[in-house]
This record gives structure tokens, C-alpha cells and sequence, in this order.
């Protein structure tokens, strides 16, 4: 799948989950209007449109971020190594790990304001996509400012206002124009403030 490439998109009809082998995909959901919220980035061993276990209709667009190389899992064959029970266990133990991240999401959206959002996210960011070197995280890995407005639900100019205050405060560096450096433990600390 070639970058911002579109693997399926919200409404379409599917049968398939997929299971990245490398490369990192987006899935953004959409409102009647036409605004998005980043719902997740999958990275390597990830596996994501298992909406197509409940219905076949995509409930949100899956699109590549980079070059990225997929395994297709036919709902079928997917039900089948279930039945069997040879992944129900981690099957199970995956969704509810995912429900449970999706929860604490709602729960930041409605309970906390957006420049807090923005740490939590760009901490939960970190720890997914940063490779870690003395006490911070570096993500090489170029989120846009569209992006992480999409994840917070606030607009893109604030996240840049938001980022600013945060390099003046010292929870955020940056290197070169694609890498951003977390620095984990002040950062954890003033998201730990909001929530």
C-alpha cells in the first residue's frame, strides 16, 4: 500500500481484516458534516478492521501513512481460527485492551480541555511510536498538525499554539522538521495534572 494510500473507506462493504507487517495506517471516522477524528495509527503487528465481524460495512477510512505492507484475513478464515481457539485468548485481550484506550479517549474529549488532551495524546503517541534515549521519546514518524487536531478534536492552529507553549515549557523538542522529541517524564507529569 503506497503512502496515503486509501485501503477502505467509511461505508464501503468489507469482509477483511488486516494485520500490518510494516508501515504504520490511520483509521479516521467522520461525522454527517464531514469532520474527522484520527481514531487510531496502527503500527507493525497491529490488527484493525474487525468491524467486519459485526457488519460489513466500514465504520471509518484506513488509510496508509507510509509505504506499508499488509496481510488480508478473510472474515471467514479469521472466525475460524477463533472457533478453534487457537487466538481467542489474545483476540480477546486485544479488543478490550483497544476498548479500554477507547474509553479513556471519551472520557479525555468530555472531562479535560484540549491543550491537556494534546499531552495525553502526544504522550500515548510517544510511547507507541518513539524509540526511547535518556528519558525521551523520539518520534520520527511525521504526525501533522492536521493529525493530532483530529486525535485531540480541537483545530490545528491551537495544537500549534499548543505545541509552542509546550517547547517553551521545556515537555517538547524538536530535532529536524520530521522528528518531535518527547520528554517523557515532565510531560507525563502535567498530563497526570488532568487526569
Amino acid at each position: 500500500m503506497p503512502k496515503n494510500g486509501t485501503l477502505y473507506s467509511r461505508g464501503e462493504h468489507g469482509n477483511t481484516l488486516y494485520l500490518i507487517d510494516s508501515g504504520r495506517i490511520k483509521t479516521v471516522s467522520s461525522s454527517p458534516g464531514g469532520k474527522g477524528c484520527l481514531l487510531d495509527i496502527h503500527t507493525p503487528d497491529d490488527v484493525f478492521g474487525e468491524s467486519c465481524l459485526r457488519d460489513s460495512e466500514r465504520t471509518e477510512t484506513a488509510t496508509a501513512m507510509v509505504p506499508t505492507l499488509l496481510r488480508r484475513i478473510p472474515r471467514e478464515e479469521f472466525l475460524d481460527i477463533l472457533a478453534a481457539g487457537r487466538l481467542l485468548e489474545d483476540w480477546l485481550r486485544c479488543l478490550t485492551a483497544r476498548m479500554a484506550d477507547q474509553q479513556q479517549l471519551i472520557t479525555l474529549l468530555v472531562t479535560v480541555e484540549s491543550e491537556q488532551r494534546l499531552a495525553v495524546v502526544l504522550l500515548r503517541l510517544a510511547r507507541k511510536l518513539g524509540t526511547p534515549c535518556r528519558g525521551r521519546l523520539y518520534i520520527s514518524h511525521k504526525i501533522t498538525h492536521q493529525e493530532l487536531s483530529e486525535m485531540v478534536g480541537t483545530t490545528r492552529s491551537r495544537v500549534g499554539y499548543f505545541l509552542k507553549r509546550f517547547r517553551d515549557a521545556g515537555l517538547v523538542e524538536d530535532s529536524d522538521s520530521s522528528t518531535l522529541i518527547i520528554n517523557e517524564g515532565p510531560l507525563a507529569e502535567y498530563a497526570q495534572e488532568w487526569c
